[in-house]
């Protein structure tokens, strides 16, 4: 079959990998001038600043779509693998002895000991039980939930024994009370249950199931890419192409041509470009924002309810920096948890504010790879989980403040001296990220409430066309490098079960 794949980004390529894998021609069409999607970078002044994800996981996902195509991750990507995966702070910043930070190591020995040094021996054991717990979820629900086409609310049922393990492991209960189940040391509550905001949620609303990211993050490892995140994508694609894969870039899809134009039983005919070019194809695979497919090419077919009245993620003020020196006592990865905890996720997820004491990302990777920036200079990747567009935040003015308390709060923490130490810089506000064709201006896509996951989510197939098909955060499974991986990988095997 000749596959169109609309969308160069993670989703996309992992589609045209496996559905070369699996004997399929493809023709990729890209509207910029690069492979990436949000997995680009900014270039500036001797500078690579990664602007999109930057923590690496579940490496296997990205070496099982090169797999597919006869190469391989280590042959395709310099790896580094981050020891430790990150380092969260607990203090105000004012100091950083080592004692008011708690390391994050995969190695099951390493975070034990860590455990045992900075809180207890008694939360030392209780990690190594936890660990467990979080190996047993995965493996329950990963295989069986989200690694797996489904169909409807009914597929839930083809893995009983899956969904027994789940309830058991009380993976339908408070994602809080479950960690607090395990840990005396709030610092450690924090610690194993901040991931859930990568879905959209909070910590203390959400279920325990989404402790599945826990897990990725703190079990499997988080790796880097020496050159930058951005390295993935220009693997994918190389491999794609070296395994006879088309690319089409500056191509802007205006419509899809339906094969005998009844409104009913419709296949996809062809892709067609604003600039009067004509692709036929077998099968299109969509993995562009669905939200912005649907209001463009998609524009006659029906729009999923969830996409259009679906609760969005909170957004992100992003702040890349370019700075002299190289700031010590930091990880590739520094987490800094905000006082008001609770506090601050109602002011995000309810309130439409922004953090009275936010709780930041700030990356380093310098730290680790010193060849993305001049000598003597460093690079600063940090995020502040901000409102989306629905709240009435007006980021022409905000836009400033944030910044200007980014910069006093990385002063604080001591990763620059003053702002005299900013080389270069480039800010991402939610207006930006709109801008780019994010709804709501989240890079982050539908939230992952419970009905907005699994079978609620939009599917990654059309009920209107038969051989039109969806990839990427806003479908099956969700958001997140991992999940997008996968989702091209389930989009290519709808595509391979029609042959």
């Amino acid at each position: 079959m000749k596959v169109v794949v609309v969308g160069a980004g993670l989703a996309g390529l992992a589609t045209t990998c496996h559905l070369l894998g699996d004997g399929h021609e493809v023709v990729v069409v890209e509207r910029g001038f690069k492979a990436g999607g949000r997995t680009s970078y900014v270039k500036d002044g001797g500078f690579v600043m990664d602007n999109g994800p930057t923590v690496f996981t579940m490496i296997s996902m990205v070496d099982a779509a090169l797999r597919a195509v006869g190469s391989s991750l280590y042959e395709r990507l310099d790896l580094i693998e981050l020891v430790p995966a990150y380092r969260v702070f607990y203090s105000d910043g004012q100091s950083f002895d080592g004692e008011g930070s708690i390391d994050v190591h995969a190695s099951k020995d390493a975070m034990y000991e860590e455990v045992k040094r900075k809180c207890s021996s008694k939360d030392a054991e209780s990690y190594v039980k936890f660990s467990s717990y979080l190996r047993k979820l995965y493996e329950a629900e990963f295989p069986n939930f989200i690694d797996k086409n489904i169909d409807g609310v009914l597929s839930l049922m083809s893995s009983p024994k899956a969904a027994v393990s789940l309830v058991k492991l009380k993976a339908f209960s408070s994602l809080d009370s479950v960690v607090r189940g395990y840990f005396d040391d709030e610092r450690l509550v924090k610690l194993f249950s901040f991931q859930a905001l990568y879905a959209g949620l909070s910590p203390l609303e959400a279920r325990a199931i989404y402790a599945v990211i826990t897990y990725m993050d703190s079990i499997e490892g988080v790796y880097y890419p020496r050159g930058g995140m951005h390295q993935i994508p220009r693997a994918l694609k190389d491999a794609a192409s070296d395994a006879g894969a088309t690319f089409e870039f500056e191509f802007v899809v205006e419509g899809l041509e339906f094969r005998d134009g009844r409104t009913k039983d419709r296949r996809v005919a062809a892709v067609l470009g604003d600039g009067g070019e004509r692709i036929e194809a077998d099968a299109v695979v969509v993995t562009t924002e669905l939200a912005q497919a649907y209001d463009t090419f998609l524009a006659d077919l029906r729009v999923p309810n969830v996409v259009t009245q679906g609760e969005y993620s909170p957004s992100a003020y992003l702040h890349l920096l370019g700075v002299r020196g190289t700031p010590h006592g930091f990880a590739h990865h520094n987490i800094f948890l905000g006082t008001a905890w609770k506090e601050g996720f109602q002011s995000v997820l309810h309130n439409g504010r922004r953090m009275r004491d936010p709780s930041l990302l700030v990356s380093l990777p310098t730290v680790s790879d010193g060849s993305i920036a001049p000598d003597g200079h460093s690079v600063l990747y940090a995020l502040e989980p901000v409102p989306n567009l629905d709240a009435s935040i007006d980021w022409t003015f905000e836009r400033d403040q944030a910044r200007s308390q980014m910069v006093q709060r990385l002063t604080e923490y001591g990763f620059i001296s003053d702002e005299t130490d900013i080389v270069v810089e480039s800010i991402y506000d939610p207006k930006d990220w709109l801008s780019m064709g994010m709804s709501k201006g989240t890079p982050f896509a539908l939230s992952h409430r419970f009905f907005q996951s699994g079978p609620f989510r939009p599917a990654n197939f059309s009920k209107e066309v038969e051989n039109l098909f969806f990839a990427g955060s806003t479908t099956t499974p969700g958001v997140g490098v991992p999940m997008v991986l996968t989702s091209g990988k389930l989009a290519a095997q709808r595509i391979s079960n029609l042959v």
